[in-house]
């Protein structure tokens, strides 16, 4: 009986965002889908990851009304106009840099959501729901964003 190895595979990619608004969900499920016909492989994981303090990453429908009540819920949740210790450079000692923003309120909301996501690939295919989306959700911009992408799986051969 003959037996065919598996050929693995292991990709990393980077998306690079500009963001346009302070709060703000950007969709990069093409992406992600273009990334993983691109590495070829039919079964395995797409793990998406930021590498910034203040964006996160989120799985869930893209829907105008949906979105703008997702940025509705963090405003109530850490208001940019509240007072955060992290803001007081009179007090504040670690990690400071010349052009320091005042985002106490941007750190406060990421940690209400995830840095990353791991997603299955079977069949070739990003699995994800009908109505999922992956989103980038920028919590202090705008600015330049990077996202690192990790592909990891068996190619279809």
């Amino acid at each position: 009986m003959e037996t065919l190895a598996r050929i693995s595979t292991h990709q990393h990619r980077t998306i690079r965002i500009t963001t346009e608004r302070s709060t703000e969900f950007i969709d990069v499920t093409e992406r992600l889908k273009a990334f993983v016909a691109e590495a070829g492989i039919r079964f395995g994981f797409v793990n998406i990851q930021t590498v910034h303090t203040t964006t996160a990453i989120v799985v869930n429908e893209h829907e105008p009304l949906l979105l703008a009540d997702f940025a509705t819920l963090l405003e109530n949740a850490a208001p940019s106009g509240a007072g955060y210790r992290h803001d007081d450079a009179t007090v504040r000692t670690v990690n400071l840099t010349t052009d320091e923003r005042i985002n106490g309120h941007a750190h406060c909301r990421a940690l209400l959501l995830a840095p990353s996501a791991c997603l299955n690939v079977i069949d070739g295919c990003l699995q994800l729901g009908q109505w999922q989306r992956v989103f980038m959700a920028e919590l202090d911009g705008p600015r330049e964003r990077q996202i690192s992408v990790l592909i990891l799986g068996d190619e279809g051969r």
